[in-house]
């Protein structure tokens, strides 16, 4: 019986060690990012206004992999939660990261919206659209909570000190602009009438709560950038977040000036039609001058010695809302110009979903993305 016992030790205690999960405590609301720049590469594939033979099967499975992720997420989510509530407690009362909790409702939108505009080649469209709801209903409750309860907390338990203002305050805040941009997907699926009428209305008051919130913030965070410096190296990448309400924005505009004229009076669904192209038109543009700044600022911080960091996944979704906002400018004005703008902007965001994807594989196979997270580095000379 004591041999047994020695020999079931030695053969159980390795393959313990096996298949052992690595540690969840550092397993942030960050991650949902992954889902969000994963989930966008098949949405905007979808929206391109150009036929490219093979990338609808591509966006599927993309999409596919989206889905997966959000799955794993979710379930790491609630392993972390149920684990380790004291640094998860941590996470809400930590200014630099509690805005993160906004992820999880775009993440949750992305894929919803990617399920009805490429899942629904695998799975139809009555499966596709109760995968939506769920996932839209859902991710607009829990974007709208987290709309009030993060700023909420950054006024009376956060209180950032003067000049710290960061891109990454627009996460909780532009969650329903993404609800906004994904919305009038379901209204044509509604009963028309009323119902149609009041989700569009709905969609335009979610721009408005967002658009409001993001002008508000958006001259803290550049005031930041002039009278303090240059980000951190390691949070350089956040600078394209800005790009988010930007893009997401022209992008609602454009799908609820699609359905406007089957949901609500002649006479405004014409001014809304309108409206997508007079909106549109000059945000792309100061979206345009933003991505030069911020590629600037990232080839700077590269040199400077930036090295890879979750934080890479902010190039993937807010260039992903500036593409299917291009692509709805080119439907509305039918400027080749806009067709060709969204096609580069998708060479980009699939380059740059490409190296964050691999990137964060190697980091999860060697373990350093699940590490404690270190102090991050700071720019010490504003003149190189």
């Amino acid at each position: 019986m004591a041999i047994f016992s020695q020999t079931r030790a030695r053969t159980s205690a390795p393959y313990s060690a096996a298949v052992r999960l690595p540690s969840l405590r550092y397993f942030g609301p960050n991650w949902y990012a992954m889902v969000m720049g994963t989930a966008i590469v098949a949405g905007a594939g979808a929206a391109l206004p150009v036929h490219v033979p093979g990338l609808r099967t591509a966006c599927t499975v993309v999409w596919a992999l989206s889905a997966l992720l959000l799955v794993a997420v979710l379930t790491a989510r609630a392993g972390h939660w149920s684990a380790h509530r004291d640094q998860a407690r941590a996470h809400l009362l930590d200014p630099a990261v509690a805005p993160f909790y906004g992820c999880l409702s775009m993440a949750l939108l992305a894929v919803g919206g990617s399920t009805m505009t490429v899942g629904r080649d695998v799975v139809g469209h009555r499966a596709a659209l109760a995968v939506d709801v769920v996932l839209y209903s859902a991710g607009t409750a829990i974007g709208l909570v987290v709309a009030v309860a993060i700023p909420y907390l950054m006024v009376v338990r956060h209180r950032p000190a003067p000049g710290t203002a960061s891109p990454v305050w627009l996460l909780p805040v532009v969650a329903p602009m993404v609800s906004a941009a994904l919305g009038p997907l379901l209204v044509p699926e509604l009963p028309a009438g009323q119902w149609q009428e009041a989700m569009l209305l709905a969609c335009y008051a979610m721009f408005g709560l967002s658009l409001l919130a993001t002008l508000t913030m958006l001259p803290l965070i550049f005031a930041r950038l002039v009278h303090q410096g240059p980000l951190p190296l390691a949070l350089t990448p956040t600078l394209f977040l800005v790009l988010g309400p930007l893009g997401q924005s022209t992008t609602a505009v454009g799908q609820l000036a699609d359905v406007a004229p089957g949901a609500i009076g002649t006479q405004y669904a014409s001014a809304l039609g309108a409206f997508a192209v007079l909106y549109g038109v000059p945000v792309m543009g100061f979206a345009l001058l933003w991505l030069a700044l911020a590629v600037s600022m990232v080839v700077r911080a590269l040199r400077g010695g930036m090295t890879f960091s979750m934080t890479w996944w902010g190039f993937t979704f807010p260039v992903g809302t500036c593409v299917t906002g291009a692509a709805g400018l080119a439907r509305h004005t039918g400027l080749t110009a806009f067709t060709w703008l969204a096609v580069a902007l998708y060479v980009l965001l699939v380059s740059a979903w490409a190296v964050a994807g691999l990137r964060t594989l190697r980091g999860l196979v060697n373990g350093a993305l699940l590490a404690a997270p270190q102090a991050t580095r700071p720019v010490t000379a504003r003149t190189t």
